[in-house]
């Protein structure tokens, strides 16, 4: 579900990041799942320190993937509820968790038979 302009699930990962950098997510991971599941070919998670700070988040990707790209989201999940809000984009599933959610969920723990990369921040 990549849109035309951008070339591979790769590239759209990349762009996810610079997004989420932009609006100070926190611990920000991706997991590269191709050959391990068919769920999705990458998960990228990254912990927002707030309700507001998840949403803040979850609208920057949104918001800048549909205006530059083209680029909507399949499914969004608990966007009201801000404790992790899910955008699906098929290729690339993106998850922004509370602290407390994304420790309890462990995500990184489910998949660690994948390639897990840690994203280093200026912070």
């Amino acid at each position: 579900m990549i849109a035309e302009n951008i070339v591979s699930a790769e590239t759209g990962v990349e762009r996810i990041l610079h997004y989420i950098i932009e609006k100070k997510g926190e611990d920000i991971v991706v997991i590269d799942l191709r050959g391990i599941s068919s769920v999705s070919d990458f998960f990228i998670i990254t912990t927002g320190t707030s309700n507001t700070h998840l949403k803040a988040i979850a609208d920057e990707v949104h918001e800048k993937l549909k205006q530059k790209y083209g680029m909507k989201p399949w499914h969004i999940e608990g966007y009201k509820a801000g404790k992790w809000v899910l955008l699906d984009y098929v290729d690339i599933v993106v998850h922004i968790f509370d602290a407390d959610t994304r420790s309890y969920f462990s995500l990184e723990n489910l998949w660690k038979d994948a390639n897990i990369r840690r994203i280093e921040t200026d912070d």
